[in-house]
Parts: C-alpha cells; structure tokens; sequence
C-alpha cells in the first residue's frame, strides 16, 4: 500500500527496502548508523513517550538542531504519529523571532541539538505561557535528555490515533520570513509533503541501496520532503553539517555519496576552491587545467561529442575532470540545487565535469516544488528551473500589465500548495487569486514559459516581485526591518539593504548632511565636501560603530557585513528628469536604486 500520510514512509521502507543503514551521522566523531528497524524502533517509543507526557492531537511541539541529525528525523515522525504538530525552527533566528514563533504557534515542548540551543530555548520559556518542558538531543548534565521521554507502554493507543490521522490534516507549521514584520507560519498537510515526495521520486536518479547525504538544514521544506522522499525510494540518508564538506577528511569523501540536494553558494565554494588550485598550478598542468577549464563554457545539457572534440573531451575528463569527481566522494551521480537562483556558469562546469547538476523551484507554500530539471532525457535546459512537476499546474499570469512579451507573476495549483497561513487568514487571502474559478498561489515570482527544439516547456524566472531578497544561499531576509532600524540613527538619512543573490547581506547609507556636519565639527574633522568626507576614516568608523550597534538585533544572515556611504540625496522627484529614488510616499524605488547604484554594490561584493 502506497504512503497517504508522512509517518507512513517509514513503514513503506520497512516492508519493501528495509535497510541495513536507514540512516546515520558522525557523533563523537565516529561514524553511527541506524537500521530502519531501529529507526521505526525509536520512532514508537519516542511517540508512546510523547502520549506519557500528556501531549495530544493538535498540540505544538518544536524542533531545533545546528546540524542535520537521524533524531530529528525520528522525533519528527513520532510526533506526527500521535497527531501533534511539528514546528521546525531555525536554530540561527533572532531571540525576538524565538520568542514570536512559540508564542504565535503555542508550542508546548521543545526537542534540541547541542551548543547553546538548551539556553536560547529556556531564555524565551518564562514568555510563552503554554511551554512547559526543553528536552535535549545530547546528553548535558542536569538537563532533560531525550532518552528519559522514552516509553515502552501505549502502542495500542499510538496505533488508533494512527489510523485516524487523515492525509489532508495538518502535520507541520514552518515559519518563513516575510517582507515586513514577524515570520508567518505556513501550515502544511500530509497530503501536501506527502504529494510532492511522489512528483520528485521518480526524477531522483538513484534508488534502492544507494547514499544520499543530507547537509541543508532539514527545518526547511527542501531538505524534509528530500529525505522523505530518499526513506521512500530505499536510499540510505546521512546526516551532517555544511562545516565539514570537503578536503580529505570531509563527510563528503567518507560517505561518498550518489546524491545530494544543495544550494548555488555551497557549489560557488567549491568551484571557487578547484579554481584556486588552478592558479597555483604551474607550467603545463596549469594550461592544462585552464584548457579543460574553457571547454565548459558552452556546455548544454545531453550534447553529444564526436570526432577530435570528443577525443579533446575525454583527455580533459582523465586528467583534470575525474580529479573533481574524486573530490565529492567518486560517486556523485546527480545534484539538485534549489533555494535561490544558480549561476549557469556553476551548472555548465559541473555537469561538464560529469557531476549532472539541476535547478528545482519552489517555496515553503508548495511543498516546496514546483518545477525541478530532470536528470534522464530531455527534460533539463541551462537557464531554466526545469518542467513543471506531475499533478502542479503553472499559470503565468500577466493581467496587470507591467511583464515584457511572455511574462508574468507565476501561478499555482496542485495538491501540493499550501492549507495557509496559520492565524492569519488576511494574509493568506493576499497570495490566492481566483481566476475563471479556480483558485492559485501567487509566487511573487516573475517569469515565462520557453521550448526547446522538442517542443518540452520549460520554467525560467526572470524577476522577483516581492522586496523579499534572497541571498546565494537561499536564506531570505526582509530588508525593511533592517533598514528601518538603521535610519534610527541621525546619521543616516536613506538606507538600503542589498544582497539579493549575493553570498551575504550589504547596505548603500545615504548619510544626513546636516548631523554628519555636526559629527565632523565634534570630532575635528574638516568638512571639505560630502564627496570627500564620505571616504574619509572617521567616518567610515562612525558608520561601522552604527551598525555594529544594530546587528545583534537580527539574525546572523540578516546582519550588514559590508556597506556604501553615498554622497548622494535620494528624492521623490528629480529636477534633472532623471528616475527618483523614492515615491511619492518615501518608499525606496528599489530597481532604481539597484540599476542607478550598481558599479558601487559590484564594489562591495568584489572587494
């Protein structure tokens, strides 16, 4: 019988592919691994333990941890099982966003990794009046552990709240960022994870018997229906961070994967350490490497090769490309990467290089897919996030008139999108569009429809619609906060946030005149012009010290890593006739500002 509801993937793997190492880490630096016997083993006690302690269907219980684990995984499942709902949290958020989404959510326990999460838990607990109880993934002395929670009794019971638990109830909460204010929880069904999981299982290009090593925060939808889907389709799952990847000790090597899900900053690393090494090179082997190098510049996906540039090829894949592949453990027959936009030259070098890289798409709303290359046939083209997934409708909706020829806001359906906002129905309403009946989930995303020479369709997304960025690791931050902040200091007249693809957060400060005078005068610096006074030193620290004073009131991806002082004004109208920078209400015109500023924002990313 085919899965219906999440917890049901265990049991499927446990009939049809039970496996010898369901899942595993590195703990206490060893390498640990759990059968899937094991695993459905710790799944029932934890989920007997859970009914001992009174919890019931409905409540909220959270889950955190820094780095992938296989008891995450087994407290997710156990806490479905008896009907509860599963919060995942990022372990990195602000102590502010901690203390929203429990109380938001109304979460009752909490089940962490190790480091300082025990503490950050505890600190918000006096605020949340429904918490009661912090438990621990690692043994810490004088803490709850996990283990203690454990129960041998009640399987009778678990097994009937099993069998009533329907595929289209709610089985998760996860809290995603918005533009302004606080994250919203976005609620999740069985049926909705569970759907998804089937569109991609037969697009993953690996099955039974193999590894998959699971490194993206699993709290994120990507990574969660990924290693659902892996429990499915047999594929032994291993657990780490992104601290221990590479190099001849890494996880990478060890554990010699056969797939992996990732996002475009992980692989700019990579390709940034193998460029690296070639220009330490010398004599031959380098021009060798560059030459190997430039033959990936115009690859396309299943291009054949023959005559004197397939010899060429197959010389550059013996000597430099199988050193790459060694590298990522040897095996690697597919990667699919997600979460933000991936530059074509990181796919074109890759799967050059015999590590097939696809693009997917998707949002916490959906499950998260919408859209994924396919690694067999003709279903992948560079540019694109690849077709549209089975049972997901795509519409491009361009009614409100301001796209190019052929574009528009992204629409869509399916069993996989999102029940809604939990506690926020307005908000909810604001992304469903009704159109000749049917109902869609705006993306916020702009894009069109194009066809290769067989006539497959494929997605390409052209513009983001909402002021949401999202840097080159996929984490999203919402400018407007951070700006608003900023602007709190008289120094600082406009402000703002950059970083929308780009592998951390910047700032353009438009700086006020007048109490930037007034600095100067106090500090006996001489005022020459904004021009110059901008660049000088005492300055430059002023405006340091004011967002070294804002920083640890956000998240540490939120936070400004590098900045611009501009000798500028920014208006609502320009007498020049040129494009303001404001509207008529003050709002940043941010494609302005971007297009009007960009040899500065180059600077600070290339510096």
């Amino acid at each position: 019988m085919e899965p219906t509801r999440i917890f049901d993937f265990l049991a499927y793997q446990l009939k049809n592919a039970p496996q010898a190492k369901c899942m595993g880490y590195r703990h206490n630096g060893e390498w640990t691994y759990f059968s899937t016997e094991k695993v459905s083993e710790l799944v029932q006690k934890c989920s007997q333990g859970l009914l001992g302690m009174g919890v019931q269907k409905g409540d909220k219980i959270g889950l955190i941890a820094y780095k992938n684990r296989p008891e995450w995984v087994i407290m997710d499942l156990a806490i479905q099982q008896v009907g509860a709902i599963v919060i995942p949290i990022y372990p990195t958020i602000s102590s502010k966003e901690y203390e929203y989404i429990f109380n938001d959510a109304g979460i009752m326990y909490c089940f962490v990794g190790g480091e300082d999460l025990y503490d950050k838990v505890e600190q918000a607990a006096p605020k949340i009046p429904t918490y009661k109880k912090t438990y621990t993934f690692d043994k810490q002395e004088g803490r709850p552990h996990w283990e203690d929670m454990w129960s041998d009794e009640g399987a009778d019971k678990v097994e009937a709240i099993k069998a009533q638990i329907k595929p289209e109830e709610m089985a998760t909460i996860i809290y995603t960022s918005g533009t302004t204010g606080n994250p919203k929880g976005v609620m999740l069904s069985h049926s909705n994870i569970v759907n998804n999981a089937f569109a991609v299982k037969e697009i993953i290009p690996i099955g039974d018997g193999k590894t998959a090593l699971s490194f993206l925060p699993i709290c994120h939808i990507f990574e969660r229906t990924a290693a659902l889907t892996y429990v499915y389709l047999g594929i032994s799952v291993i657990f780490t961070g992104t601290d221990n990847l590479g190099g001849d000790d890494g996880d990478l090597k060890a554990i010699k994967p056969h797939f992996f899900t990732t996002v475009p900053r992980l692989l700019e690393k990579v390709y940034e350490k193998i460029y690296n090494k070639g220009l330490q090179l010398e004599g031959t082997k380098k021009k060798l490497f560059f030459w190997a190098l430039s033959m990936t510049d115009n690859y396309e996906y299943n291009e054949r090769h023959g005559g004197l540039d397939g010899i060429k090829r197959k010389i550059a894949d013996k000597l430099i490309f199988s050193k790459w592949r060694e590298a990522l453990g040897g095996n690697v027959e597919g990667v699919l990467t997600g979460a933000a936009p991936c530059p074509q030259k990181i796919l074109r070098v890759f799967s050059a290089a015999g590590i097939p890289v696809r693009e997917g798409y998707g949002l916490t709303e959906t499950s998260p897919g919408l859209t994924m290359g396919r690694f067999v046939g003709n279903g992948c083209k560079v540019g694109t996030v690849g077709p549209v997934l089975k049972e997901v409708d795509i519409l491009i909706d361009d009614s409100e008139g301001e796209y190019l020829s052929g574009e528009g806001e992204i629409l869509a359906r399916g069993p996989n999108i999102m029940m809604g906002y939990f506690n926020k129905p307005d908000k909810t309403a604001e992304v469903m569009k009704d159109i000749d009946g049917k109902t869609w989930f705006r993306t916020g995303d702009i894009g069109k429809f194009i066809s290769d020479k067989n006539g497959t369709q494929f997605l390409k997304i052209t513009d983001r619609k909402k002021e949401l960025l999202k840097t080159s690791g996929g984490k999203y931050v919402a400018p407007a906060p951070i700006e608003s902040k900023l602007k709190e200091d008289f120094l600082v007249e406009q402000v703002m946030v950059v970083g929308d693809k780009q592998k951390f957060v910047s700032a353009l400060i438009v700086p006020s005149p007048d109490a930037l005078k007034d600095f100067c005068k106090e500090n006996d610096v001489e005022w020459t012009s904004l021009e110059e006074i901008v660049k000088c030193d005492p300055v430059t620290r002023k405006y340091q010290e004011i967002i070294d004073k804002v920083n640890p009131e956000f998240s540490h991806i939120e936070q400004i890593k590098k900045f611009a002082v501009l000798a500028a004004t920014w208006d609502p109208n320009k007498s020049d006739g040129s494009d303001a920078e404001l509207t008529p209400t003050l709002k940043l015109k941010r494609r302005v500002i971007t297009k009007k500023y960009n040899q500065q924002i180059e600077e600070i990313y290339n510096s």
